[in-house]
């Protein structure tokens, strides 16, 4: 465990976030922090779009993580989104490896489509990204996923130019060492380093309806390629993927996300 939250309770949606249908507010608060009500809000929602959950691993998958993006609408308070924030830090061929791993994440759907949740947690990863550099100049840091679904999975493309797997590049295999090796730690017994994805004992596919791969989005070459890499989706398979936090790995989507307040030079 790591001192990623040291700063993160001061993160909150702010004025640049502000758009004529914003219908959300969110911000960052310490794991230790959350009330029981909203453990329990945070549990319906989860269940109520992946199937075969328990509030028990529920809890135990909580324990583990530091920090909790929250997001209320604004009519009434309530959470209606939330992902889940830990670092990783280890040694790899005498460089020090750095990983903001995503846990649980869901929207619910009646706010599909709001920027949010990218605003606060890319904002809130490169602000600690830029901590870890200040500390130790070497250190390669990363954004570290496993998604069963191809809408999660598209935020790379969106935001970042250089990310793996990658539909058009082979992965590289210093980027394999660290996905493995990240798989090994994170996921022991359950992770599938030839296929590159984390096979759950007790999976929890998300329910019909959240993100199907049917043959009309099968058409698009980005669905197609996750649907490809990770064809075992639809049982629960949760592909795993790393892209490098790094100013210059944002596409121009991702500057924007990101803000200028934090772009330096």
């Amino acid at each position: 465990m790591s001192n990623l939250t040291t700063a993160l309770p001061t993160w909150t949606s702010l004025p640049f976030d502000l758009a004529p249908a914003r219908r959300l507010a969110g911000s960052v608060v310490l794991r230790a922090l959350l009330t029981p009500g909203e453990r329990e809000r945070m549990y319906d929602l989860l269940a109520a779009y992946f199937l075969h959950t328990s509030r028990e691993q529920f809890e135990s998958d909580l324990a583990e993580k530091e920090s909790v993006v929250l997001l209320r609408d604004l009519k009434e308070g309530q959470i209606q989104g939330f992902s889940t924030l830990m670092r990783i830090s280890m040694a790899l061929d005498g460089r020090e490896i750095v990983a903001f791993f995503s846990g649980d994440t869901i929207v619910a759907q009646e706010f599909w489509g709001e920027t949010i949740l990218s605003r606060i947690w890319s904002q809130t990863v490169f602000a600690e990204a830029d901590r870890v550099r200040t500390g130790c100049p070497d250190a390669l840091v990363f954004w570290y996923l496993i998604c069963s679904g191809y809408k999660t999975w598209r935020f790379l493309p969106v935001f970042f130019r250089e990310f793996f797997p990658h539909p058009d590049r082979t992965t590289p295999p210093h980027i394999k060492r660290i996905l493995n090796a990240l798989g090994e730690r994170k996921f022991p017994g359950e992770y599938y380093s030839e296929e590159g994805v984390v096979r759950f004992h007790s999976a929890t596919p998300l329910r019909q309806g959240v993100a199907d791969v049917s043959e009309e989005r099968l058409r698009d070459p980005l669905i197609s390629f996750f649907h490809r890499i990770n064809p075992g989706h639809i049982n629960g398979d949760e592909l795993a993927c790393l892209t490098e936090i790094s100013r210059c790995n944002l596409t121009r989507a991702g500057e924007r996300v990101v803000g200028s307040r934090l772009m330096k030079g």
